[in-house]
């Protein structure tokens, strides 16, 4: 699929140096670029690679045109933020492939089900009683979808998903592969060292264009729902607990994982590795670092940290022994700054 460099640089409202009907099919780094592909310039570090890129166009910020005018003779697409930019123009030329609209009749589906129109269901799906699926959504084989679960118009569900009960789903999501939404919350009470379980009655609310990355696992609420709002892009490998709200446009990286009845607010970034621990307040806009411990609530936005940084394993060794001696260490300098206390009275 071609594009033209006119029909882009109205797609980003970009400024358009060289020629508007040159074609373009795909994105592609400098070093990898021809004359059918474009790139992109988000960092001056790689200006001096476009003397040998063979790219038809670039992507570039106003302010180094100058300088990449002076390495580069090709058409020029001009932009508030070339990053931006990249994302959508890969977006036009995406060439993975969408199924067409049609039931496979290797699927299951009950005959309370309502399908809207040009939506595509695989092989092997199954559709429970009362689930709803909206036009033009994609169902793809395997996937397993419970009864009055509830799937809105112009989502992507990939292979083998599955939605418990009565889950929703709103507009334009898109569920990778074998992400579980709506299984049971951790909730069970102790008699006497044995565990009775706490039935989870509440369910799974998703806003529209919200994105839920492969293997991520969403528990459904104890007694109120677990919500998951609307712009919110979830990487693989996540868990996200019983009765935990998460903020719109938040980002969360994979192998996170959030205990149940924390909230987080909106426009909050959280890095892969991060372990929330349960009934916590997360402000807006907190940005959390990779691996770090959240044990308090966060009330003022900012970057967070915890943990330590890589080192040597010799040198690992060494901080991990100090750390063991710090309690004598303290207890050492407290004893000190008596002391010292003590002499200065004295010459007082």
């Amino acid at each position: 699929m071609k594009k033209s460099l006119h029909k882009i640089s109205q797609l980003l409202n970009a400024e358009l140096i060289g020629e508007p009907q040159c074609e373009i099919a795909a994105v592609l780094p400098l070093d990898k670029a021809d004359d059918l592909s474009l790139s992109f310039i988000n960092d001056p570090k790689y200006i001096p690679q476009i003397e040998s890129s063979k790219a038809a166009a670039l992507i570039i910020s106003a302010k180094y045109l100058e300088e990449v005018s002076q390495r580069y003779k090709g058409n020029i697409l001009i932009v508030k933020d070339p990053y931006l930019a990249f994302a959508k123009v890969s977006q036009l030329l995406d060439p993975s492939p969408v199924p067409s609209p049609g039931i496979s009749p290797l699927s299951s589906i009950s005959d309370s089900a309502k399908i809207g129109s040009n939506v595509h269901i695989g092989d092997f799906v199954s559709l429970g009683d009362n689930v709803v699926v909206g036009d033009n959504t994609i169902i793809e084989s395997g996937a397993q979808i419970s009864s009055g679960t509830i799937i809105g118009a112009n989502c992507r569900i990939y292979p083998n998903v599955v939605c418990y009960h009565s889950i929703v789903v709103g507009n334009s999501c898109v569920i990778h592969a074998s992400a579980v939404i709506g299984s049971d919350g951790f909730g069970y009470a102790n008699d006497q060292g044995s565990w009775v379980k706490i039935p989870q009655t509440g369910s799974v609310i998703i806003g529209d264009n919200v994105e839920i990355g492969a293997h991520t696992a969403i528990d459904r609420g104890a007694l109120e729902n677990t919500i998951i709002s609307e712009g919110v892009i979830l990487d693989n490998h996540i868990h996200i607990a019983h009765n935990v709200e998460i903020g719109k446009n938040t980002a969360i990286a994979g192998c996170t994982a959030v205990a149940g009845s924390s909230k987080i607010g909106a426009y909050c970034t959280i890095a892969g590795r991060v372990s929330i621990i349960g009934h916590l307040n997360i402000c807006d806009k907190a940005h959390i670092t990779a691996c770090s411990f959240i044990n308090k609530s966060i009330s003022e936005p900012g970057v967070y940290s915890s943990g330590t940084t890589f080192q040597t394993n010799k040198n690992w060794q060494k901080s991990a022994v100090r750390f063991r001696q710090l309690d004598d260490m303290w207890r050492k300098l407290k004893a000190v700054s008596k002391e010292l206390a003590l002499l200065k009275n004295k010459e007082k």
